[in-house]
């Protein structure tokens, strides 16, 4: 049987069957809370009646029927909490009316009220409450004056004792609607955090596959064009081109791979390498020479080792930025200089002298993402990025702090 069959016979029920049946697990909690309030209030309260000074009128099937219509009314409590908590009011009331026991009649409007309290129907549950408390009142002055047959009174003190259960469940019903509101503003701050990290998870791999295939796919242009160009004069300069071209897509797959490798589960294998970092420096400059763009790599200060995370941002800042020197500009050399000056912090600089290229037909007319990712990369890690115009042509500027590396690669050896 296929799975959408199996759906299917799971959420079908026969019309026939009581609303605390259709649904399954969904209202089982409801007919069982009722069906115990109903028992409850029939079982207790026959012992209760034999010994109530002054006596009341016999339990007969009125009254049991009153005893039953209470809980027959907690069904619908999900659905109507205040028709529900208004209508075991109007129970209770004309059961003590008639001059029956006390007992656990009291259950079933406890019930509804702390339900209605916790569904939001607040009014509707402290209107029924007063107006429970304001019947009992008059019953309990109705009956001295002999406008009540039957039953007797307990007494003044039999009405404070009312009203203190009447502020008791007040009470326990507000601090339990507090309680529920702090675990839902709880769990909310917590579904709200989660999706706060898969937003920066996504925005995170958004960079980095940005990062990746702009660099490799500017190269692939390049040379693909270069190809076009040779393919029939000087086929072999063409051939060196095609290389460059599978190379530089080779490189492209595996390093998306490795992105896309963190979607994959808790149990999934660890990425195969380390997430490059300023060691690859010589490599991108060797695919920017090839582009036909000389880089020049500088460094000032004694060198130190980086975390991870400041690695690879100081990596993709220059690999974008070079990228941005083929794509957009008419310069054939640029400089990367590596600053370790502060003891807190590297200065990645890359220079390009201009002047800028002719824009191509399918650049966006507000500028791209590249600018704006490099920016956000600085930022996530507590450092600085400036970009702009500069003597003619442009430069990217990021301070990215590093302090306490050293420590951290001692522990992780």
């Amino acid at each position: 049987m296929s799975e959408g069959a199996e759906e299917r016979d799971r959420a079908w029920q026969p019309p026939w069957q009581p609303p605390w049946v259709r649904g399954g697990g969904r209202h089982r909690p409801v007919a069982v809370l009722a069906v115990l309030v109903a028992v409850v209030q029939v079982a207790g309260s026959f012992p209760a009646a034999r010994h109530q000074v002054p006596p009341r009128h016999a339990l007969d099937a009125f009254a049991v029927a009153l005893l039953l219509a209470g809980p027959a009314l907690l069904f619908l409590r999900r659905r109507r909490p205040g028709a529900v908590v208004a209508g075991t009011g109007a129970v209770l009331l004309v059961y003590l009316g008639a001059g029956y026991p006390y007992g656990p009649v009291f259950a079933g409007f406890a019930v509804a009220f702390v339900g209605a309290v916790l569904r939001g129907c607040r009014r509707a549950a402290w209107l029924s409450l007063g107006g429970v408390w304001l019947g009992h009142l008059l019953l309990a002055l109705a009956v001295p004056a002999g406008r009540l047959p039957g039953a007797g009174h307990g007494g003044w003190w039999q009405e404070l004792g009312v009203t203190a259960l009447a502020l008791l469940l007040a009470a326990a019903a507000e601090l339990l609607r507090f309680r529920h509101e702090r675990i839902a503003a709880r769990r909310a701050a917590r579904a709200a955090r989660a999706q706060q990290r898969a937003d920066e998870e996504r925005l995170r791999m958004a960079r980095e596959l940005h990062d990746i295939l702009a660099h490799s796919i500017s190269l692939i242009h390049l040379q693909a064009g270069v190809a076009l160009e040779l393919i029939d004069d000087r086929p072999e300069q063409a051939r060196a081109a095609l290389t460059t071209i599978k190379a530089a897509s080779k490189e492209a797959l595996g390093e998306v791979r490795q992105v896309l490798g963190t979607l994959r589960g808790p149990g999934a294998q660890a990425p195969r390498r380390p997430a490059p970092g300023l060691d690859r420096l010589p490599e991108l400059a060797e695919q920017a020479a090839e582009a036909g763009l000389a880089v020049a790599v500088r460094t000032a200060g004694s060198a130190r080792a980086v975390p991870p995370g400041a690695g690879l941002a100081a990596l993709r800042i220059v690999q974008e930025a070079l990228t941005n020197v083929i794509r957009h500009s008419a310069a054939r050399e640029a400089e990367v200089l590596l600053d370790w000056s502060s003891p807190e912090g590297l200065t990645v600089r890359v220079t390009d002298p201009g002047p800028a290229g002719r824009p191509e037909p399918a650049d966006p007319p507000g500028g791209g993402n590249g600018l704006p990712g490099m920016r956000e990369r600085a930022t996530a890690l507590g450092g600085t990025l400036a970009a702009g115009p500069w003597q003619g042509g442009f430069r990217v500027e990021a301070w990215l702090p590093v302090a306490g590396a050293g420590e951290e690669s001692e522990a992780d050896g």
